[in-house]
């Protein structure tokens, strides 16, 4: 299901998995660069199997042309030119708009977010604190380090360490220390291990990941049915 939700300068489209009347907490679910594409949409209705009301915004809609083929061979370097055309900033304040109506409801949330949705749901963190964030392999972390003190959300980062993206050696230090960070490296996995396209995908990291993911929610923010 799609709605809408008004941002002050027009009408944010996401995607619906479950009512936001349910007595469930809310996860915001942010986009690769690919868009809400099938993957996402299938990680959306896992979440909301769990028990979870989940949002999906398009991010791209102040965009023009932002129709994308996943089968197409150059699937990746369109990707990469319309994440060009996008304005950071105004991306982030679109987002933190579905957090803060998440919020609203009053029945926790959670933000979760793969490569360029990791880096964004970051700082979305740090800007209106959620009750937990999942990053997988945040593209623009590098950029974002800076704003560590200020994500107080207990957060779960996964990363691969064949990662020829990021350098998960001098991000993975500055995240920070203490009991609030949980942070899982997976060997032989590159970027974006968790999309099952065939040029990204690793399945043993993908399955272990999200498993983890599972029972972090599960102790962080727990649903009715018990499990997360």
């Amino acid at each position: 299901m799609t709605s809408e939700i008004d941002t002050g300068s027009g009408l944010l489209p996401v995607h619906e998995w479950g009512s936001a009347d349910t007595e469930t907490p809310g996860v915001l679910l942010l986009q690769e660069i690919f868009g809400v594409s099938d993957y996402i949409k299938q990680r959306a209705a896992d979440l909301h199997a769990l028990g979870y009301y989940v949002v999906a915004p398009e991010i791209y809609w102040r965009l023009d042309d932002t129709e994308l083929d996943e089968s197409s061979p150059e699937l990746l370097p369109r990707a990469m030119s319309i994440v060009g055309r996008l304005d950071w900033d105004q991306a982030v304040t679109d987002a933190v708009v579905a957090l803060e109506y998440l919020k609203a409801r009053g029945k926790g949330t959670g933000v979760i977010g793969f490569c360029f949705g990791g880096g964004l749901g970051y700082n979305v963190a740090a800007v209106s604190s959620p009750d937990v964030l999942v990053s997988y392999y945040g593209s623009a972390l590098p950029d974002l380090l800076e704003l560590a003190p200020k994500v107080t959300a207990t957060s779960l980062h996964h990363f691969g360490n064949a990662d020829a993206y990021l350098d998960v050696d001098a991000i993975v230090p500055a995240l920070g220390g203490d009991d609030r960070v949980e942070i899982h490296r997976y060997d032989g996995a590159g970027h974006a291990f968790d999309n099952p396209l065939p040029m990204f995908h690793h399945a043993e990291a993908s399955a272990l990941a999200w498993r983890r993911t599972e029972d972090f929610l599960a102790q962080n923010l727990p649903t009715s049915q018990g499990q997360a």
